[in-house]
């Protein structure tokens, strides 16, 4: 049976959290991306702004009412989303920077 040196593991270990780290920082970067300024989002503010203006030159509250409702709740949508791409970044970035520390401490 083969065995490991310390070497070894601690390279291994390196990789896989280097690996870890490029694949959480490009998962944030496509959330940012894809999911804040998707097709979706934006016909849905696009539909909630019809609505108010159509609301406000008849006069009827109730279209305005909602149509406000909806904007802030897509913003907040997307606002949530938007943090979420932020957060995958910063951990991605935290551990790449990890493995870098750990091989500069380590050599």
């Amino acid at each position: 049976m083969y065995t490991h040196t310390l070497a070894e593991l601690t390279y291994l270990i390196l990789v896989s959290l280097f690996l870890l780290g490029m694949v959480t920082l490009a998962t944030g970067i496509v959330v940012l991306l894809t999911r804040t300024m998707g097709k979706d989002l934006r016909a849905i503010t696009k539909e909630a702004s019809n609505l108010a203006k159509k609301g406000l030159i008849e006069d009827l509250s109730g279209f305005v009412g909602n149509a406000s409702a909806l904007l802030s709740a897509t913003s907040e949508m997307v606002k949530t989303t938007a943090g979420v791409g932020i957060l995958l970044i910063i951990l991605g970035m935290i551990e790449v920077a990890a493995v870098i520390g750990l091989i500069v401490y380590l050599n």
